[in-house]
């Protein structure tokens, strides 16, 4: 079923949350298993050998394929800006989109480097990307021409957060036949002001401990983007016990299609490499829709974003990285999928004691 006809299924999200299911215990135990026996001091890979388990359960085999791997980049532009929160004006993102597609930013380098494809997709630009969608080039399911300004009320309807979660799943669903392994990614001038926000309502901390300088703000534009946040909040009073509320109403088309790519994901039984703070507020969303996403979750770094820590905390996950990136684009789920193939050799090509006819077997301590 496409996605516009998807759309008139009051009861699709439900569908989609009821096919997620936690890891499978019995792979993630034949897995340590397999680990704790390997030629070398117990458990000396740490938390890579961790993640081999995460995968094997994700995957339910001990053979996880991770080969096809995509970073998707979810697009959208953001009202906010207009208050002054970022250092870039809006056109930024649409040159932006541009410049992902003609193979020249930074994530199109790590991809190449990690061997991922890049898929970019346009769910709320306020530009006209139509020649770049007719063409295929890029993934056309612009819900609207980017949010309202969020500091004077909701960025966008209950409808349009939902519609923004659909195309995320239906961008997902539509890659998962030849996707092994997603990673996410972002492009919108001001989406850290929305990201913070969310990071705010959803933990219940201060605005103030959670806002960065995001594109390189000074210590005055800082404050004044801390108090935009705080109006924001004030006048829309979003439900931290609703995430489709807090999406809606202080949060961003791409926000809320980061967050469907990561159900969808999950829904197939898929790993998730979740970039930086923007994905992370996406990763959050999704999770308090559906609390099971959280076993296809992998967080790649800790960005320089203050908040980002705590987003980690409400996770309840540990990022494999911290290299102090602030980029966004899907750059660290690129980093962090090298990680991801590590884990796998561990865990297959790693002979075990008695394989290699190694005396000593360890115990575990």
């Amino acid at each position: 079923m496409r996605f516009r006809e998807r759309k008139e299924s009051v009861n699709y999200l439900e569908e989609v949350y009821r096919r997620i299911f936690p890891q499978d215990t019995t792979a993630r135990e034949q897995a340590v298993a397999r680990l704790e026996q390997l030629t070398m001091p117990h458990w000396a890979l740490g938390d890579l050998m961790d993640l081999a388990v995460d995968l094997a359960g994700m995957t339910r085999t001990l053979r996880p394929p991770v080969d096809r791997k995509k970073i998707v980049v979810m697009v959208g532009d953001h009202g906010v800006t207009d208050e002054g929160v970022s250092r870039y004006p809006r056109e930024v993102t649409a040159q932006m989109v541009r410049n992902f597609v003609a193979g020249g930013a930074g994530i199109n380098a790590l991809a190449r480097q990690v061997g991922a494809g890049v898929v970019v997709a346009d769910v709320g630009t306020a530009a006209d990307l139509g020649d770049l969608a007719r063409t295929g080039t890029i993934i056309s399911r612009k819900i609207g021409m980017g949010t309202a300004n969020m500091a004077a009320g909701p960025a966008m309807s209950r409808t349009h957060a939902v519609l923004a979660v659909e195309a995320g799943i239906d961008i997902a669903e539509s890659l998962a036949p030849d996707t092994d392994i997603f990673g996410t990614g972002d492009m919108g001038i001001g989406n850290t002001t929305p990201s913070s926000a969310i990071a705010a309502v959803m933990s219940g901390l201060d605005v103030s401990l959670l806002t960065g300088k995001g594109t390189g703000l000074d210590d005055r534009q800082l404050q004044h983007k801390i108090t935009v946040i705080q109006r924001a909040i004030e006048v829309n009073q979003p439900d931290p016990g609703d995430p489709m509320d807090v999406l809606a109403k202080v949060g961003g088309y791409e926000i809320g299609a980061i967050a469907g790519l990561i159900l969808g994901a999950a829904a197939h039984r898929k790993p998730v490499v979740v970039d930086g703070f923007i994905s992370t507020a996406g990763a959050l969303i999704a999770y308090g829709l559906e609390p099971f996403v959280r076993d296809y979750i992998i967080c790649s770094h800790r960005s320089v974003e203050p908040g980002h820590r705590f987003m980690h905390e409400r996770l309840g996950a540990r990022p494999l990285l911290d290299l102090n990136l602030r980029l966004g684009e899907g750059t660290g789920a690129a980093l962090a999928m090298h990680l991801v193939d590590a884990a796998v050799r561990i865990l297959t090509e790693v002979a075990t004691f008695s394989e290699a006819g190694v005396t000593g077997t360890p115990s575990p301590p």
